[in-house]
């Protein structure tokens, strides 16, 4: 009988302390699954400053299944991933952190989803042990996507996944610059599925994930699946006409009732501040939308490639062109 191949795509930046706890730890669990599964092990260096590639080199000499994609240099997280997935052979792929908070000994379970047919399996977390700050700020902010999306994105969930070869196929002709990964399978709309976890917490080192990243990531999700952004303007517009026209029968029937006096300099100093910053919020939305147009019509690839170790076969070849550049190739 032949076994299926599952790839696991594992991006990490600073992660030296880390990779050899995860192979470990992988090879653990994997063990009671290769009388079915065979596997091959894609470890994404995105451009770390400390030892992290040397540990990577160091695995891909003593198993062949572990393959090494070095990036030029930090690229992000969402590209990074790509750069591995164009590189994946497997019947199925998991993509998961190195860090050990997204729990290898789930693997099993995605694997049994995938088997009744779904072609994407989430890892769902029911708990997070990050900060207060962190914890509530993302709970916003899922929310808050979740009621301005196009798209319905599941709740909480991260990269953690499993995707057919199919779905795969499907992601990789997509030519799209500024990845929101989680947002992309999703509007794919193929069957999913959910496994449950608590999400420990990080063993060794920070995460890479600063409040810069976040953010860039926040923005991307909004901006690329919900053109609420585009709405605001004419909320907004239609709120002030309302209020304009209020305050209008107000001081009519106060001027002509009762007589008062309203010096005109006072609420045109107000209404000129105002409309002021109104200008700067649409500049702004503008210049988001705008900069995303940039950004796809200068074609630049979102990753590059310098290094490639224990992988021989060509990235996918249904893969967009514009997606990433490959320096081996």
């Amino acid at each position: 009988m032949n076994k299926k191949l599952i790839s696991f795509v594992v991006p990490a930046y600073r992660e030296e302390k880390n990779i050899s706890l995860f192979y470990d730890e992988f090879k653990k669990t994997f063990a009671d699954l290769e009388g079915k599964y065979d596997y091959e092990l894609i470890f994404v260096n995105d451009g770390s400053p400390d030892e992290t590639w040397e540990e990577i080199l160091r695995l891909c000499e003593i198993d062949t299944n572990v393959k090494g994609i070095n990036l030029s240099r930090n690229f992000g997280h969402q590209a990074a991933l790509t750069a591995g997935y164009t590189n994946a052979s497997g019947d199925a792929i998991i993509s998961m952190d190195a860090d050990l908070q997204d729990p290898i000994s789930l693997i099993e379970k995605m694997l049994e989803e995938w088997e009744k047919g779904f072609e994407i399996v989430y890892a769902r977390r029911t708990n997070r042990n990050d900060n207060w700050l962190k914890k509530y700020t993302a709970l916003l902010y899922y929310r808050l996507l979740a009621n301005i999306s196009e798209t319905q994105i599941p709740r909480n969930v991260g990269d953690f996944r499993l995707i057919s070869q199919k779905v795969l196929k499907t992601f990789l002709q997509l030519p799209e610059k500024d990845r929101y990964i989680r947002g992309i399978f999703a509007w794919l709309g193929y069957s999913y599925s959910f496994v449950d976890f608590d999400r420990p917490e990080r063993i060794h080192g920070e995460t890479g994930y600063t409040w810069k990243k976040m953010w860039k990531l926040a923005t991307d999700g909004i901006l690329n699946f919900s053109t609420f952004p585009l709405k605001i303007g004419l909320i907004l517009g239609v709120i002030m006409m309302l209020l304009s026209f209020g305050f209008f029968v107000y001081v009519t029937i106060d001027f002509f009732v009762r007589d008062t006096y309203y010096p005109l300099y006072k609420w045109l100093t107000i209404g000129m501040f105002g409309f002021m910053g109104l200008q700067f919020i649409f500049m702004w939305i503008l210049g988001e939308y705008i900069g995303r147009i940039y950004n796809e019509t200068r074609n630049r690839p979102i990753f590059i490639i310098s290094e490639k170790i224990n992988i021989n076969k060509k990235p996918h070849e249904n893969t967009s062109k514009s997606v990433g550049f490959d320096a081996e190739l």
